[in-house]
């Protein structure tokens, strides 16, 4: 596994162990809360007998080591050709200024090697520098807990200023867009990163106590699945990334519930509409008369 901290554990834990014996004799008392910090709870078992009875032949008897140089974790290939591949993301550069660029090793993929299908192509320009800079404010406030003053373009092309507490950021895999989520309103704010014209610190501490946003509680659509040329298969895969559960309710015949948020239920009302006479809506009503406007407006053009 790349980087796995379950499985590095053991490494970085005999690492420090090893440290602090260059510098002085090892005690058991620093030997166990080394242990204690860097490996799990059982970990305190095994380590120091396999130290002690030189099976791993590290540490001699009298507490110290034959080893001179402190011991460092360089990163293996995988890990470079992982990093390099991560590096040709341009959403990388909205989280730092990171240097993957190792001339050793070729990246283990790169984005033209896989295809993303059903994404819209309007999707947020990561590599523009006044995106990347209110990503970045953004990241800070929500870190630290300090409000914005936001300015954004309504659909009139109007300037809408507001000051907001950042809570979260979202990202649509299916719009390729972020999302800030945040308090300061009654019922919070929806902001989308792409039409933030002018983004800033606010000096000033909100008056009163801001209403957190409320965590409403997700919709939920229900439809029958005809288990045809595959679409069993198709749906789980269209809807991986939403909460569902599934039911087999007859021969080749399932019973679907997916949950999602208000935001979402157009893409989730396309998404469905892509199946045709494979899908039945079932259930709740709001969600059926949504499949027949959006049938009688395709059926007008």
């Amino acid at each position: 596994m790349i980087f796995s901290e379950l499985y590095g554990a053991y490494y970085n834990t005999v690492a420090a162990i090893l440290t602090e014996a260059i510098a002085h004799p090892l005690i058991d008392r620093c030997m166990n809360e080394i242990i204690k910090k860097y490996a799990f709870s059982e970990s305190i078992w095994a380590i120091p007998d396999a130290i002690k009875e030189e099976r791993w032949q590290l540490i001699l008897p009298d507490g110290t080591t034959p080893i001179k140089n402190k011991p460092s974790m360089p990163i293996t290939l995988l890990q470079k050709q992982w990093l390099k591949a991560i590096g040709c993301d341009p959403r990388i550069k909205l989280f730092g200024d990171f240097d993957f660029d190792y001339a050793d090793v070729e990246p283990l993929f790169l984005p033209t090697d896989y295809i993303i299908f059903d994404k819209y192509s309007d999707g947020d320009d990561f590599t523009d520098e006044n995106y990347i800079s209110n990503f970045r404010l953004i990241l800070d406030a929500i870190k630290n807990k300090h409000p914005l003053r936001i300015e954004t373009l309504n659909r009139k092309g109007n300037l809408v200023g507001q000051v907001v507490l950042p809570e979260y950021l979202e990202y649509s895999e299916k719009d390729d867009k972020f999302r800030l989520i945040s308090a300061g309103k009654r019922f919070g704010s929806t902001i989308n990163l792409g039409r933030i014209v002018s983004c800033k610190r606010e000096e000033k501490a909100f008056e009163g106590v801001p209403e957190k946003r409320s965590k409403a509680r997700p919709r939920s659509v229900i439809f029958e699945l005809k288990d045809e040329r595959n679409a069993m298969e198709r749906v789980l895969l269209h809807f991986a990334h939403f909460e569902k559960t599934a039911e087999r309710i007859g021969e080749n015949l399932y019973s679907i519930k997916v949950y999602y948020d208000k935001e979402d239920e157009t893409e989730i009302v396309i998404r469905i509409l892509s199946f045709g006479p494979m899908i039945k809506v079932t259930a709740p009503v709001h969600f059926i008369d949504l499949i027949k406007q959006r049938l009688i407006e395709q059926k007008k053009l």
